[in-house]
């Protein structure tokens, strides 16, 4: 539907009588997919760095200054750790079904 959309958009704007016209309009749809693929790998990767560093931080807080397991309630960063895992989570399947989502309207 999206997709649509931007074709109805487009042809709005550019008339396909024209074969350059016309492959202008698939380049940019192949753009659209590219990109759509790019940003979720920016995505995902984000996620991973957000939940690796909460992680670190609640092991370096717990375990080691204070001598408490990592995910004991009296360690403050599990708070911390367990918002970085759901952020992780978040960001790594919003940008896979991102993904997902812009390469698929591409190849319909």
């Amino acid at each position: 539907l999206t997709l649509y959309t931007l074709v109805v958009i487009y042809n709005s704007f550019y008339a396909f009588d024209d074969v350059e016209k016309g492959k202008k309009l698939f380049e940019c749809v192949a753009g659209f997919g590219l990109g759509g693929s790019s940003i979720a790998l920016f995505g995902r990767v984000g996620g991973g760095i957000y939940t690796k560093a909460a992680d670190v931080g609640a092991d370096l807080a717990g375990k080691v200054v204070s001598g408490i397991p990592e995910d004991d309630p009296r360690n403050p960063a599990t708070i911390a750790d367990n918002v970085g895992d759901n952020v992780g989570d978040v960001a790594g399947m919003g940008s896979d079904l991102f993904g997902s989502f812009a390469e698929a309207s591409c190849a319909a």
